[in-house]
């Protein structure tokens, strides 16, 4: 028996089923990126809270691949989402989707639906380089799908767009023309102020468009900041035999995540919005300390798991952090990483460290350090850079920064403590790789890839302290691998 709604009354007695009637919702999200993510977390939430008001089912659309679609679909967009860790939890069938599209199929489609009146949020997740930035946040008018957004644009086929910044565009140029109110633009990427990052990128690609578009976007549109927090590994074959077990039903696509799960939102919605705070949402003026906070001490420490957990030979997290001196090492990063955040009072981060912790140990999530390793030149500047250019201002050397960073350079030369090739997942690939075997110095080696424009860390290699700590770990690490480099002095 395949998932659907008429299976439902037919599912294992402990499964967790909506508290609504999927059937009967209405389309007043669209989000962008239907992926692990996004079927973890924000669907999770608005799931939680469905029941009290139908509007809010959620239109997902990937923007690249028809995978999802193709697996979710046949069983009416229903899928499970399964917890590891700590006590056993029942699997719980999410349905908060009305439907899943594929924009490449039909990008006009999309934008019609993204225009339409009922629609008061269009939500995303698309990963850092969804964004199409330079590394100093404007628009990245070289990346190949924003020229061919404007080209597409100035022709009058502003309506098939490819990009991120062209899908809004379009579908807020379609709504200001037909007098609809602007629906709000809410990102759920581990970005710091991620809702100013996507209004200007936006704003700059509608401007070319139309200037007065764009000053329209930048002034009247509502684009919130977000935080957002849940490890959600991909999916295997084994979860998906697993979970259609435990469901008695198969299911093409479950997600698995960790129990923990942390939202926390700027509260702009002019349309309004679902009641996510009785899902464990907190609602802040200010999202900016939290999203500090886990970028530098959770991000970034998963950053550091991954290259020297790729290095060493350590496929998963809970394998790496099991390791007494990489537990060590993480633990004394996020001490180091501390003293560059100002959070609210009553805020406790050494124990939110601790919970970091806790949380990598969790063996059953099975999260792939070669997961985590993709897109280092998207990541890196935010959850490593930032905090070390704070460090150094005040005066110090950050030891375990220069280790991860590091790592990151000798897990770009591509290959692994024991010689066996690694993979380099990342839109920087060619120039990482060629300038991380550049020849010369340990020290020339870091600058040359610190220099790369979308890291964005020529500042950082004036200060010859950090460059001779991050060389000095390089060496460490080609010298005697990962575990050596690990070992206390």
């Amino acid at each position: 028996m395949r998932l659907s709604r008429a299976a439902l009354p037919h599912l294992a007695r402990n499964v967790v089923r909506p508290g609504h009637d999927p059937a009967a919702l209405r389309t007043g999200i669209v989000h962008l990126g239907a992926g692990a993510f996004h079927r973890a977390h924000l669907a999770s939430y608005t799931d939680t809270v469905l029941a009290r008001d139908l509007r809010w089912g959620i239109l997902g659309a990937s923007l690249r691949h028809a995978d999802v679609r193709d697996a979710l679909v046949p069983q009416d967009c229903l899928y499970a989402l399964a917890l590891r860790g700590g006590t056993d939890h029942a699997p719980r069938v999410i349905g908060a989707h009305t439907g899943l599209v594929v924009a490449p199929e039909d990008p006009a489609s999309l934008v019609a639906r993204m225009a339409a009146p009922e629609v008061a949020i269009v939500s995303l997740t698309v990963t850092e380089k969804g964004y199409c930035r330079v590394a100093g946040g404007d628009l990245d008018m070289a990346h190949p799908d924003i020229a061919a957004d404007l080209a597409a644009a100035r022709s009058g086929s502003a309506k098939t767009p490819r990009s991120v910044p062209g899908f809004l565009a379009a579908a807020l140029a379609a709504r200001r023309r037909a007098d609809i109110p602007a629906f709000t633009v809410l990102s759920c990427d581990n970005l710091p102020h991620n809702g100013a990052a996507l209004r200007r990128v936006v704003s700059q690609f509608a401007t070319l468009m139309d200037p007065d578009l764009g000053a329209w976007i930048a002034e009247a549109v509502a684009f919130p900041s977000a935080m957002v927090d849940r490890i959600v590994p991909a999916t295997t074959a084994s979860d998906r035999v697993e979970i259609s077990t435990a469901l008695g039903a198969e299911d093409a696509w479950p997600v698995v995540a960790e129990p923990f799960t942390q939202w926390v939102l700027e509260d702009r919605f002019p349309l309004g919005r679902p009641a996510w705070e009785e899902a464990g949402a907190t609602l802040a003026a200010d999202v900016r300390p939290w999203e500090e906070m886990k970028l530098r001490l959770l991000n970034g420490s998963h950053s550091a798991i991954a290259y020297l957990g790729q290095l060493a030979g350590w496929e998963t997290v809970a394998e790496a952090i099991a390791e007494p001196a990489l537990a060590s090492m993480v633990a004394a990063l996020m001490t180091e990483v501390a003293p560059t955040l100002s959070m609210p009072a009553g805020v406790d981060v050494a124990g939110y460290g601790r919970a970091v912790l806790a949380r990598f140990a969790n063996p059953a999530l099975k999260h792939r350090t070669a997961q985590i390793a993709a897109d280092g030149s998207q990541k890196l500047p935010q959850r490593l850079l930032a905090p070390a250019r704070v460090l150094l201002a005040s005066g110090c050397v950050p030891k375990r920064i220069a280790l991860a960073l590091a790592a990151f350079i000798r897990f770009c030369q591509g290959r692994a403590d024991d010689g066996s090739a690694l993979a380099l997942s990342d839109p920087e690939a060619a120039a990482l790789r060629a300038r991380a075997s550049h020849a010369g110095t340990s020290a020339e080696r870091v600058r040359a890839v610190l220099v790369l424009p979308a890291l964005g860390a020529a500042d950082l290699v004036q200060d010859e302290r950090f460059v001779a700590a991050v060389a000095g770990a390089l060496e460490a690490l080609a010298e005697g691998g990962v575990r050596a480099a690990l070992a206390p002095a």
